[in-house]
């Protein structure tokens, strides 16, 4: 037996226990906010249906298309960006394997992203 085992300490990735593994996001604090920008999402794209209805001009139309991308755009931003603190953050306390899932998990989405 090692001194650290005679003392009680295990192995820091199995001993960790996170919000994580309780199933908490990392937009849980903002869940509020982000609900209510998205909301304002959805306000901006039953817009666009209504311009169409109305038989608006089309570059205004493509305004608002714009308006309503930058928005999401931003949105993924933020839970991007969430996700890296939390998430990823996580996975590298606890190291090993997990840690190379999350970064490959996030860099794919990463990609999803920029081809959009």
């Amino acid at each position: 037996m090692t001194t650290t085992e005679a003392a009680g300490v295990t192995d820091t990735a199995a001993a960790v226990t996170t919000d994580h593994d309780r199933g908490v996001h990392g937009y849980h604090k903002q869940k509020d906010e982000h609900l209510k920008r998205l909301r304002r999402i959805e306000g901006q794209i039953r817009g666009l249906q209504r311009l169409v209805d109305e038989d608006v001009y089309c570059i205004d139309i493509l305004t608002q298309v714009s308006a309503s991308t930058k928005a999401l755009q931003s949105f993924a931003l933020q839970l991007l960006e969430e996700h890296l603190r939390h998430c990823v953050a996580d996975a590298a306390v606890k190291g090993g394997v997990e840690i190379d899932a999350k970064v490959e998990e996030a860099t794919k989405a990463i990609a999803r992203l920029l081809r959009t």
